[in-house]
């Protein structure tokens, strides 16, 4: 029953690892012995993010566009040109838009939708041999879908092809995690509440305040999202497949 949690010496892609979930999630594994590639659009946010994960373990930024194919597969192509194994893909690039219901955009859905599924499925597709090569029946590959609380209750906000994605990633975290399964990878998901983060800043005027609305009594922060991460990349989980973890301090079981 030793070493459960380990995932020392495997390498792992964090898409969106520049900031937010994505870099504590990077943190948590370059912390722990994984080589982690992380990848985002911004480069100079991403620089920052690698020399500062850099210095306390392996961390190696690509940056990238994912909002299309095209990008996904030059992404997906320079990875397998410096790995022939991958143990864990995170799929947590995403993007959010708001707009009142009356006029929200083609352009705002087709972009949320387009990086926060499309790309998703895509990238997961590019990544399958490197995927396959890694995972053993003892200890599959691993690939974590990050959803949201968004895509399970009523969000109170105006992001509705967030909210409609969210859902969609956690369906195709099921789907994928049952196909997958028999091919030595398993598929799981992780779906955050309120962490502080770029894409939560404007919620998170009064962040102490918000905290004490749910049962745990604060926010999540940078070890719940590791800590879950890395789990989901152990052998402690390697029983687990196709379903979504909800890290969220109880706020979907409050609004339950």
């Amino acid at each position: 029953m030793k070493n459960l949690f380990g995932v020392s010496g495997k390498v792992a892609v964090v898409t969106g690892g520049s900031r937010g979930i994505g870099a504590m999630i990077a943190r948590g594994f370059v912390e722990n012995g994984v080589k982690t590639y992380i990848t985002a659009r911004k480069e100079k946010e991403l620089r920052a993010t690698e020399q500062e994960l850099a210095a306390i373990g392996e961390c190696i930024a690509i940056p990238s566009d994912l909002s299309s194919v095209a990008g996904v597969t030059a992404f997906a192509a320079a990875v397998s040109a410096l790995e022939d194994k991958l143990h864990i893909l995170v799929n947590n690039a995403g993007a959010t838009w708001g707009a009142d219901l009356d006029t929200f955009p083609e352009s705002g859905w087709d972009k949320t939708m387009d990086l926060n599924v499309k790309s998703m499925f895509f990238l997961t597709q590019q990544m399958l041999p490197a995927l396959r090569t890694a995972g053993t029946d003892e200890n599959p590959a691993r690939v974590i879908n990050i959803g949201s609380i968004n895509g399970i209750t009523h969000p109170h906000m105006n992001n509705y092809a967030y909210s409609a994605s969210k859902a969609a990633v956690h369906h195709l975290t099921q789907h994928l995690g049952a196909d997958l399964a028999p091919q030595g990878i398993n598929v799981n998901g992780i779906a955050p509440g309120f962490f502080p983060s770029k894409m939560t800043a404007h919620l998170l005027d009064h962040e102490v305040e918000m905290g004490a609305m749910f049962p745990c009594g604060r926010l999540g922060n940078a070890e719940d999202a590791a800590g879950t991460a890395i789990y989901l990349s152990s052998r402690a989980s390697s029983w687990m497949t196709g379903h979504v973890l909800v890290l969220d301090g109880g706020a979907v079981a409050l609004a339950g």
